[in-house]
């Protein structure tokens, strides 16, 4: 089975009115990802950051749940916290996946608002074949990806979709489908 791995971009992503911006990190996306992320055996999740105040923060959140209180009041989530590498940027979290692997990882891009993309079973059919490659699935904070960071995915995963029109998840909600889709049981 491929190695998995998580990366959760801040930058570049789009704002309600399409502009580029860096969104903020959330504890609850680091929590609540990193636990998705140790159910479905993902190697690691990368928290992508450009701005070091931000990333000292994810630090300090970690930090807590690692050592002292956080850590007596519940060791498991301290088990998902240690899937969580913070890094500045897509290329940082490439080198990292790849030194851990040994191959360059398969980036896959994921939004709500793409009209196509790789099918659910095909992609889990792909990480599940011994000689697989690496894969590291992008996700999307703000209003989703800019759209250079489709441009350096080496796939599209289709969109996580309802019965009607509505479609507008937290990335931590659409994180944990996707995981499920391609590796649960």
């Amino acid at each position: 089975m491929a190695a998995l791995f998580v990366a959760l971009i801040h930058y570049p992503v789009v704002d309600r009115n399409g502009r580029i911006v860096t969104s903020a990190i959330t504890s609850l996306d680091l929590h609540d990802i990193a636990r998705s992320s140790r159910t479905y055996g993902a190697t690691a999740f990368f928290v992508v950051h450009p701005v070091p105040d931000q990333r000292e923060f994810a630090g300090r959140v970690l930090e807590h749940w690692r050592t002292g209180y956080g850590r007596q009041f519940d060791s498991r989530r301290q088990e998902a916290l240690d899937l969580i590498r913070v890094v500045t940027n897509l290329d940082d979290a490439l080198v990292e996946a790849e030194r851990i692997a040994g191959a360059r990882p398969l980036v896959v891009y994921t939004s709500a608002r793409a009209s196509t993309g790789i099918a659910y079973a095909e992609m889990r059919a792909r990480l599940e074949r011994e000689d697989a490659a690496p894969v590291m699935l992008l996700f999307g904070t703000g209003f989703g990806m800019a759209p250079a960071m489709l441009e350096r995915a080496d796939l599209a995963l289709a969109p996580v979709l309802g019965p009607g029109g509505y479609n507008h998840l937290s990335v931590r909600a659409a994180a944990g489908i996707i995981l499920d889709r391609l590796r649960g049981h």
